[in-house]
């Protein structure tokens, strides 16, 4: 017997990757489990191995009692009975008796193969459900075994993985016995089904992770990742920064030659892959976004709302923007602004310049010194640590200086003096006008001398053709064209009637 216990154990081992100490709980629980079948119970049933674990014995533990006392021979054995096992035995004592392997009947062996069965798959799925859970987040690899529904099911070694068809890339494909590479993303235990591992080669935590593997820059935290947004298949943006001065983070990405990028391209099955320059002013961070575009100008529309205005010459319009809009919408995502990309013909005709220089000329009166000197940083000779305060703070623009009082400049750290200085500048380098009365309807009223004036000649302007833009690729049209110059596409415009009440 205990050849075939030390061989039983050793292929447990081996099989099912379990621990010596849980193998021996699970033997004696499925002793336990034929006892009581066979015996009714198996509260004095006793699992005894020996000293090389190899050897399993069960005894009966029983209660010694005279022959006119004795009604239960599961737990109870007369005195003659006892003395024949031990010459010393007195009633009252216990005394535990071998049971032999051939006392079970057929029902309680094949009871307790169910439960050791039973126990087996309990324990392996507990123990794997530990291993795995830590491994949530992590890289693992695997071999294409079968495809079921749009699911494919991986080979981890120990178990099975599920790559579901939502977690796969649409322009990858594989077959069976292919190596594959991938992110797990949930480990779900179900009493009732084996242990669930869930895969993704979709996740933007993917892409982070192929990062860490190929560049070491990033796995030491040396450079990090601000953030990554993906179209799977089609194109990633990834923005870095560094923490050492010395280290260029797009540099440690790219690698000499290309050949770190390269490797994740190649992972992803030739997705294009953006890597650019994380920057905290939004201005620069969305005119890094819009890579591989060259952005000529980025302005600023609402800060609140996060809108902003991309200027880029006609050239790089359809880069700027990528296939189907994508570019544009990844840089969205990835600055968590709104960005809107427009020429620099299109840019004039919306006159956004203007309007900016006539709201700063109602606050400051100047229209030259107004756009020069919007921000306090811009200001010449203004203390660097005055104006790296109030760009902390968020009021860098003169005007929000200006609104707040010196209570509340004091709260923020900006001392009386240091609010003499910087008001001083502010009057030497700005004309500050001060906004003109409302005029009343009185006053409006004309008077009796203006209406005996001669009327004046009519001045004759000259009415240019209306122009619109190409609803396809943004182009200038007029009315009297059939089709657009730049991309063809047919033109065709329609009027109201306005109705004159």
């Amino acid at each position: 017997m205990a050849t075939d216990m030390s061989e039983a154990i050793r292929q447990l081992m081996q099989d099912r990757n379990m621990s010596e100490e849980l193998i021996l709980t699970t033997i004696e629980n499925t002793l336990l489990a034929a006892y009581k079948r066979r015996f009714g119970n198996s509260d004095n049933a006793i699992v005894r191995f020996g000293d090389d674990n190899y050897e399993v014995t069960i005894y009966a533990k029983k209660k010694i009692v005279d022959s006119d006392n004795f009604y239960d021979p599961s737990s109870e054995i007369e005195l003659d009975e006892a003395r024949e096992l031990n010459p010393e035995a007195e009633i009252n004592d216990e005394i535990l008796i071998e049971v032999d392997p051939k006392d079970f009947d057929r029902g309680s062996v094949q009871s307790a193969k169910q439960t050791a069965h039973q126990s087996i798959r309990e324990i392996q799925k507990d123990s794997l459900y530990a291993e795995y859970k830590d491994k949530i987040g992590e890289i693992i690899i695997g071999y294409y075994q079968r495809e079921r529904n749009g699911t494919i099911f991986v080979d981890l070694g120990k178990i099975e993985g599920k790559l579901l068809k939502k977690y796969q890339s649409p322009k990858e494909e594989f077959h069976v016995n292919d190596r594959i590479k991938s992110l797990i993303v949930e480990v779900n235990k179900n009493p009732n089904s084996p242990l669930e591992i869930i895969l993704s080669r979709t996740h933007t935590d993917f892409v982070r992770a192929i990062f860490e593997l190929e560049v070491p820059e990033v796995y030491d935290k040396i450079v990090e990742i601000h953030k990554i947004v993906r179209e799977p298949g089609y194109r990633t943006k990834l923005a870095v920064y560094s923490n050492r001065e010395d280290v260029d983070p797009v540099g440690a990405c790219v690698g000499l030659k290309g050949v770190r990028i390269l490797a994740v391209i190649k992972e992803l099955e030739g997705e294009k892959i953006d890597i650019l320059k994380y920057d905290p002013d939004p201005r620069k961070f969305i005119k890094n976004a819009l890579s591989p575009a060259e952005v000529q100008d980025v302005i600023i529309l609402d800060e609140a709302k996060h809108q902003a205005l991309a200027v880029v010459s006609e050239s790089q319009l359809s880069l700027a923007i990528g296939k189907q809009g994508l570019n544009v919408r990844l840089a969205n995502r990835l600055v968590d602004w709104n960005i809107d990309v427009k020429t620099d013909a299109q840019f004039e005709d919306m006159d956004i310049a203007a309007e900016s220089r006539r709201a700063v000329s109602e606050l400051f009166g100047d229209d030259d010194y107004g756009v020069e000197y919007s921000l306090v940083s811009q200001l010449p000779g203004v203390d660097s640590a005055v104006a790296a305060l109030l760009i902390e703070k968020n009021i860098d623009f003169i005007e929000d200086f200006l609104a707040l009082s010196e209570e509340e400049l004091v709260e923020i750290g900006l001392a009386e003096e240091q609010q003499r200085i910087l008001r001083a500048l502010i009057e030497e380098h700005i004309e500050i006008v001060e906004e003109e009365e409302e005029v009343s309807e009185e006053d409006l009223a004309i008077s009796p001398e203006k209406e005996e004036e001669p009327p004046q000649e009519e001045e004759v302007i000259e009415v240019e053709p209306e122009e619109y833009e190409c609803p396809e690729c943004f182009a200038r049209i007029t009315v009297d064209m059939t089709s657009c110059p730049a991309c063809g596409i047919g033109l065709s415009f329609e009027y109201e009637d306005e109705t004159i009440s």
